[in-house]
């Protein structure tokens, strides 16, 4: 599956709540969120951006990577693909996006009692 290219948010659901969450509600913002995604193979670069903030992270498909959380906290994880679909257990979420329809689909769900499903649909640009 091609992921490779430049997307602007389009819709997302339950945003307000997933930042609360993962304590980041002070980090809410109308700007829409542009995410570049640059693929070589299994090789990849995800960048998110917004005017003042830019959050990127490098992963190859199949192999434990140094990432870094939206606050800022380096872990370790491994990043799956299966059916087109890519998968990376953050630290307080479950990370998976796919391509829909031309549309990058990106889902985020907190563990716990109050899991919260954030759905991101971007269009590309």
């Amino acid at each position: 599956m091609a992921f490779a290219g430049k997307y602007e948010l389009e819709s997302q659901d339950n945003y307000e709540d997933f930042l609360a969450a993962i304590g980041l509600l002070n980090a809410k913002t109308d700007h829409k969120v542009i995410t570049e995604v640059v693929q070589d193979g299994n090789d990849f670069t995800w960048t998110q951006s917004i005017p003042n903030w830019t959050w990127s992270n490098k992963f190859t498909v199949g192999q434990d990577c140094e990432l870094t959380t939206m606050k800022g906290v380096k872990f370790t994880a491994a990043a799956t693909m299966e059916g087109g679909k890519i998968s990376i257990p953050f630290p307080q979420y479950h990370f998976t996006a796919e391509i829909i329809e031309e549309k990058l689909v990106m889902i985020c769900i907190t563990s716990g009692e109050k899991s919260v499903t954030f759905r991101r649909t971007s269009k590309r640009i």
